[in-house]
């Protein structure tokens, strides 16, 4: 999935993420890519974490590094456990909707139907 409407989601996707592994900025990156959001920029990414984390949805500590320099480490608290429990129901009602406009695409868009439509 691509374009400007994951944009919206990463904070979501993000909790989410965190919650199954705590990790650093790229780990997250290359996780989010692994899920089905690929192309996700760097300072995008950062942007948001540094947002949740002003929010106090997560906290971060540097983390030493066996290969290179430490890198910050980003793990959830209560507080971002309690936002990603809310955000649940949301992204159920999201898909739902989804679901009904390719099922309504499928019915209006079946075999014949756009022959006689005007473009």
């Amino acid at each position: 999935m691509e374009g400007n409407e994951i944009r919206s989601l990463l904070h979501p996707f993000l909790l989410l993420l965190i919650y199954e592994r705590p990790g650093h900025g790229y780990d997250l990156i290359d996780r989010l890519a692994r899920m089905g959001v690929p192309g996700v920029e760097p300072g995008h990414a950062y942007r948001v974490l540094r947002s949740l984390e002003r929010a106090r949805l997560l906290r971060s500590a540097w983390e030493p590094s066996g290969t290179g320099p430490a890198r910050r480490r980003y793990e959830l608290t209560d507080e971002g456990m309690a936002d990603l429990e809310a955000w649940v129901p949301r992204m159920g009602a999201f898909a739902e909707l989804l679901g009904s406009c390719v099922e309504r695409w499928a019915r209006a868009s079946g075999p014949g139907r756009l022959a006689g439509r005007a473009r």
